[in-house]
């Protein structure tokens, strides 16, 4: 892995939280995610499945974590099981976690070889009554694919059809959206990397420049700075093209008086940062850019202050719509009327801004968070309002990632980023 050890006793907590809500008699089970074929004998590069990430710290395929506190052993209460390491596998694919590492890394101290957890797995569902399966149960999941997860549920309810089920997925949504110290350190991290690139950049952009060579800065620095990459499909739309929310193409000419809209963010030890600039092709705002720019920045940064412990994510996009409202009104581009007579499912001023603004974020982008219950201190959000306006030829998102605090306004971890306007045009023009 590109990044630095990470201090195993954020895993043993997370692991004490999750077992300290399980029923009696009951087990665990978290796989790896498979390696995914690309065609005949390409792959794509392995993404270790979040929720083992999150309890064990084991980036690594072929993996099972296995969690089972009343058993009737203590060594089969936390169980990792690795694939098998040998000096043909060492030589071919290079080093893998061996039984002592594994215990560096997770605190766990009985770890098997893979060949022995069908043996060790029956062994232990005599013991239990119930089993915890990992499900997928993100609101925005869209999964076609049948998962390593989904093949072994699939095989453990037939093997042992008495047994009752429940799910992992509710407990780790409440543990994973509440970041502990270290969580975020690797987010503020991962933040920090970004910056660095978002800074090249600047010095970078001129008229004539193509968008995916504006990606292709963003991915040397982060290389450079032990990130795998990018945390999502980054997002380099100039002109028009930031008018299409989920814009990735990347390759258009970037054009003298356009804006150029960033959302690129860099990950760090699978922890994601997500940000978005939009910036001057020539390095100078017009004036329409700028009062446009100006409006957007006004409601991110009255929006990051309702973020605080007690209110409701649904409650909240409310009153951004209503800080929105306002800068549309004074933009001139929605009336009265059209506030008047709007549909209260679909607002007048979705016309120019149709997105939320704010997810909770951590080791995934659109990270766990129960969306109906209230914020809590230590969640990381998003703050991401937009205008955009096709008629014009641009639009323009600003995006921040913050941190609740028990008291007092969020703790932003792109406070070093550029984002006033006359900031960015000073840079772009030194």
């Amino acid at each position: 892995m590109k990044y630095l050890p990470i201090d195993r006793n954020l895993y043993i907590k997370n692991r004490k939280n999750f077992m300290a809500q399980m029923k009696p008699k009951s087990i665990a089970v978290f796989n790896s995610n498979d390696i995914y074929p690309v065609s005949a004998d390409s792959t794509m590069p392995f993404n270790q499945h979040r929720d083992i990430f999150y309890l064990s710290g084991v980036d690594q395929e072929e993996s099972i974590l296995l969690l089972f506190p009343d058993a009737h052993e203590e060594k089969h209460r936390e169980v990792l099981f690795l694939r098998e390491t040998d000096e043909h596998i060492a030589i071919w694919e290079g080093e893998k976690l061996t039984k002592e590492r594994a215990f560096e890394v997770s605190g766990i101290k009985t770890v098997y070889w893979l060949t022995d957890f069908d043996k060790i797995f029956f062994a232990l569902m005599t013991e239990a009554e119930t089993i915890y399966f990992n499900t997928n149960e993100h609101y925005r999941q869209s999964v076609e694919t049948e998962t390593r997860e989904d093949r072994f549920i699939k095989k453990t309810k037939e093997q042992f059809p008495a047994h009752s089920w429940a799910k992992s997925n509710p407990i780790l949504q409440r543990l994973r959206s509440v970041k502990d110290t270290i969580e975020i350190d690797l987010i503020q991290n991962a933040c920090n990397i970004t910056e660095k690139g978002f800074r090249r950049i600047l010095n970078f952009i001129k008229p004539g420049v193509w968008e995916y060579e504006i990606e292709a800065e963003f991915i040397h620095e982060f290389l450079c700075n032990r990130s795998k990459g990018f945390a999502y499909t980054p997002i380099v739309a100039s002109g028009n093209n930031a008018n299409v929310l989920h814009y990735i193409e990347n390759n258009h000419q970037c054009k003298d008086g356009d804006l150029i809209l960033l959302d690129v963010g860099a990950e760090y030890a699978n922890y994601s940062s997500d940000m978005t600039r939009t910036i001057p092709v020539n390095g100078k705002f017009t004036q329409r850019q700028k009062e446009v720019y100006h409006a957007v920045l006004r409601v991110k940064n009255e929006a990051t202050k309702m973020l605080v412990p007690g209110n409701f994510w649904k409650e909240y996009h409310v009153e951004v719509g209503k800080l929105m409202t306002s800068e549309l009104l004074g933009l001139g581009l929605i009336d009265k009327a059209d506030v008047q007579n709007e549909n209260p499912d679909w607002p007048a001023y979705k016309k120019y801004f149709m997105h939320g603004t704010s997810h909770h974020m951590g080791l995934d982008t659109h990270d766990y968070g129960i969306l109906r219950e209230p914020m809590k201190a230590n969640m990381v959000f998003t703050v991401e309002p937009g205008i955009y306006i096709p008629e014009e030829g641009f639009g323009i998102r600003l995006e921040d990632d913050v941190v609740i605090q028990e008291k007092g306004e969020p703790f932003n971890l792109m406070r070093n980023i550029p984002i006033e306007a006359e900031e960015i045009e000073t840079l772009m023009n030194s």
